[in-house]
């Protein structure tokens, strides 16, 4: 399982982001990421919620709560679950059904 840190890396690689450039964009020196990817420094709540924003991804992936690693990365797929989660049961039941049927139809195509 990923560190903290080494998830900050990691995804600032994927998105070509240099530790300047990061730094520049939290308003921090290079040395502050530097600390933080070497999981020596633990930032803020504030600045990690920074730091998920800048890096597209969630507070909750950054901090290890689950290993799988893009599952709940994205925060557009976690803001479809929050949204699917406040819906009434029946509709939740709909949604729900008709996601299980596209998945489905997906599956099957790929095996074909």
């Amino acid at each position: 399982m990923l560190s903290f840190g080494k998830r900050i890396a990691s995804l600032r690689k994927e998105l070509k982001m240099s530790q300047t450039d990061l730094a520049n964009q939290l308003n921090t020196s290079v040395s502050v990421i530097s600390r933080y990817e070497r999981d020596e420094m633990t930032p803020s709540v504030d600045t990690a919620k920074k730091l998920a924003q800048l890096l597209n991804t969630s507070v909750g992936y950054l901090l290890g709560e689950n290993d799988n690693a893009g599952l709940f990365k994205s925060p557009e797929m976690l803001k479809r679950f929050q949204d699917i989660s406040e819906f009434d049961e029946e509709d939740r039941r709909y949604i729900l059904y008709t996601l299980d049927a596209l998945i489905k139809n997906v599956k099957l195509k790929s095996i074909a």
